[in-house]
């Protein structure tokens, strides 16, 4: 049996757009089953928003602009070039799954009930330069949770919580999600002097560290942002804070304030920092961590924001990431909060498939190949595969009534299990697992396949430590 290192999937040639082989295919439908299913204990129901939107709409929060795929036709209609050159008119492919989802809660605010629990596994397109676990087509996995006017802070607990268990079910490594909260860092950066109009531009350089490091960070707020170098650096030692006890990580914070008075914002964050600790470390010890480097890009993130690590591939960066955003979703009058976190799909499954963290038992659903005696009698064949297809059990019908020794070897090659031989002149059928030799004789209507036969199996490899905790997860804090 082949393992998943010796069928690594090969990226497509079109770089940024993975295609994985059909054993790769089936570790991702895995992943999505464990995933939907995890969701939907939890109360979340699906959907499914339209892979465009109007430009306006994508790019009206945070700098995504030059990440944007933009439609046009190739032979367009004339009287249609105004439209798709006014920016107004214009469409693109959703970046990712948030700004459609907050589009889509506006639209249909009168349908549904609130606070509105949903989870969404779609693909989404964003123009960057590919990279390993980057590209420019993939699967993002999404919760959120909206309310209408307001959203109690016990759902900032809950999503990473239900991510985690969704996480610890998938034959990965533990992931451990680490957490802040955007008014802490807006507020301490406000309590040591740096002006309100370069706040975000100081998350966004901060949030670079784990890629660039603190030297080039301070570089970049002194040079680019124009704090002084007292105030890079205690934006740096805010950076350095990590904790599970939500006192200690505000004491902290605190003691790096230098003297410094603290806002109404850094306190408030502080407070809800606290909280989300104290809860998620009372339901699920370990589970999450607070990290204060954590900053998120883009614009529409308002308090908690969350990203996660696996362990021993922390290379790959954060696999799983979100936040709190109050202000996204708003028809003006109506305004709906929400929080959500996301799983990058594709980017996990490359590393998983990639390395061989698992195994897959065979490459197709197929547990039964159906000999063929000779064309004249390939009715019988069919027959015998209705019925195990009647019964729920994958079968497939040889393509041509060679000896059977070939008819076998063909089985072989393609990992089907057992081989059906029809009887001939009233002679009872056989079924035969061609990986022990064993033949039997067996009736299509009563035979039974063992369990671990009935459909591929996923396994974990035994150099992959998949190990995780299981933990409290409920819709109360």
């Amino acid at each position: 049996m082949r393992t998943m290192a010796q069928v690594r999937q090969a990226l497509s040639s079109l770089s940024g757009f993975p295609e994985w082989l059909p054993a790769g295919h089936i570790v991702e439908q895995h992943f999505v089953d464990i995933l939907r299913r995890t969701f939907e204990l939890h109360g979340f129901s699906g959907i499914q928003t339209r892979a465009v939107e109007p430009l306006s709409e994508l790019t009206k929060k945070g700098e995504t602009s030059k990440e944007v795929y933009l439609l046009s036709r190739l032979q367009a209609d004339p009287a249609d070039a105004e439209s798709e050159t006014d920016p107004r008119k214009q469409l693109g492919l959703h970046f990712d799954l948030t700004v459609p989802f907050a589009r889509y809660v506006v639209d249909n605010a009168g349908l549904l009930t609130f606070p509105f629990k949903r989870y969404q596994i779609q693909k989404v397109w964003r123009g960057e330069r590919p990279q390993e676990g980057r590209f420019r087509e993939f699967i993002q996995a999404d919760i959120d949770i909206v309310g209408d006017g307001a959203l109690p802070l016990h759902h900032d607990v809950e999503v990473p919580l239900i991510m985690h268990e969704a996480l610890s079910a998938l034959p990965v490594p533990a992931v451990t999600i680490h957490v802040s909260n955007r008014k802490v860092a807006q507020g301490f950066y406000q309590s040591i002097g740096i002006d309100t109009d370069r706040l975000i531009e100081v998350l966004r350089v901060v949030d670079k560290l784990d890629k660039i490091g603190p030297e080039k960070v301070a570089a970049e707020l002194t040079q680019s942002v124009g704090t002084s170098a007292q105030q890079a650096a205690q934006a740096l030692r805010l950076a350095t804070i990590t904790g599970t006890d939500g006192q200690d990580v505000s004491d902290q914070v605190l003691r790096a304030l230098a003297g410094a008075e603290p806002t109404e914002l850094l306190i408030e964050g502080l407070a809800e920092l606290t909280a989300l600790l104290e809860a998620t470390g009372r339901r699920c010890p370990g589970a999450v961590i607070a990290d204060l480097k954590i900053a998120r890009g883009l614009d529409y993130y308002t308090g908690t924001v969350y990203e996660s690590f696996m362990a021993g591939h922390e290379d790959l960066g954060s696999v799983c990431s979100g936040g709190r955003y109050d202000s996204l979703a708003t028809n003006g009058k109506r305004t709906f909060p929400g929080v959500g976190i996301s799983i990058g799909l594709s980017r996990l499954l490359a590393r998983v498939i990639g390395e061989g963290l698992v195994q897959v038992s065979r490459p197709v659903p197929t547990t039964v190949l159906v000999a063929v005696t000779d064309e004249a009698h390939r009715c019988a064949s069919d027959a015998v595969a209705d019925a195990l297809r009647a019964r729920g059990i994958s079968a497939d019908v040889a393509p041509s009534a060679a000896k059977f020794g070939k008819q076998i070897k063909a089985a072989d090659k393609r990992s089907i299990p057992f081989v059906w031989f029809p009887g001939a002149e009233g002679a009872p059928d056989s079924v035969k697992d061609i990986r022990s030799g064993e033949q039997v004789e067996a009736d299509a209507a009563t035979w039974q396949p063992p369990t671990d036969d009935t459909a591929p199996r996923i396994t974990v490899s035994p150099a992959a430590d998949c190990s995780q905790d299981g933990c409290e997860v409920d819709s109360a804090s």
